[in-house]
């Protein structure tokens, strides 16, 4: 999926030496930007080193392998989830709109086994683009920051894997309590409020997804430092809320 570096002799101790704290400083050494990290590792510094990780993303964007893991992580996400239960879900809201809603075919219901993974991963890689596009077009087109499409993908595909796993981790609680739809969002903390458009904007906002977002953010710090982090967590989280406002409306 991705060329990896390798390294030889003296050239292989720095990724090693990443984990240990005593990682050369090579800008220092040669006036180059530090070697991008294999994927695994890039996928691990999402979590527990994200500015490191967004430094070297914005000399070496790379983007390809974390697209591909993390809409892999999606569509087996779903595929786990059965669709009987997502079927269900339809039912029961199309009896509360007093509608019908269609029985459903074995054949049809085995499709959905594959069209709804593979659909799902798919969108996965068709959002990445478009999001980095729009984070392109406010940042650099729109704000004046020097910042390139592929920059701002890489930053979205590696940050995207943090929801995607966590998507993952939780499906066994969306068969346990039948809501396929099921995540870790705001609405857990106003459990309080009752049932309508506010409680739903605050369903839509996934806790994962604003880790996300946090961790895109320092990746457009990391790809113009004249932006702080907080200049940038602010934009993107603005369009974050803004997504959670409209989906809201069709919850």
């Amino acid at each position: 999926m991705e060329g990896e570096h390798e390294y030889h002799g003296e050239a292989s101790e720095p990724q090693d030496a990443a984990f240990e704290g005593t990682e050369p400083d090579y800008e220092a050494m040669e006036g180059a930007p530090a070697p991008l990290p294999s994927l695994p590792v890039r996928l691990l510094w999402v979590f527990v080193s994200p500015g490191r990780l967004m430094d070297r993303l914005k000399d070496t964007p790379r983007w390809v392998g974390a697209m591909l893991v993390t809409a892999l992580v999606v569509g087996v996400s779903l595929a786990l989830t059965p669709p009987e239960l997502m079927l269900e879900v339809q039912r029961q809201a199309a009896i509360e709109r007093g509608t019908e809603f269609p029985e459903m075919t074995d054949s049809a219901v085995n499709a959905m086994r594959v069209v709804i993974p593979v659909a799902s991963a798919l969108s996965t890689i068709v959002f990445s683009f478009v999001f980095a596009g729009v984070y392109t077009v406010i940042f650099t087109f729109l704000l004046g920051d020097e910042g390139r499409f592929t920059q701002y993908l890489a930053a979205v595909t590696h940050a995207w894997f943090i929801a995607a796993l966590f998507g993952l981790l939780v499906t066994p609680l969306r068969i346990a309590t039948g809501d396929p739809q099921y995540t870790l969002n705001l609405a857990s903390f106003f459990f309080f409020l009752p049932d309508g458009y506010l409680y739903n904007v605050f369903r839509a906002l996934d806790l994962t997804q604003i880790w996300s977002t946090l961790v895109i953010a320092q990746g457009v710090h990391a790809i113009d430092t004249r932006r702080s982090f907080k200049s940038a967590a602010v934009v993107l989280l603005f369009i974050l809320v803004a997504f959670a406002l409209v989906a809201a409306r069709f919850m």
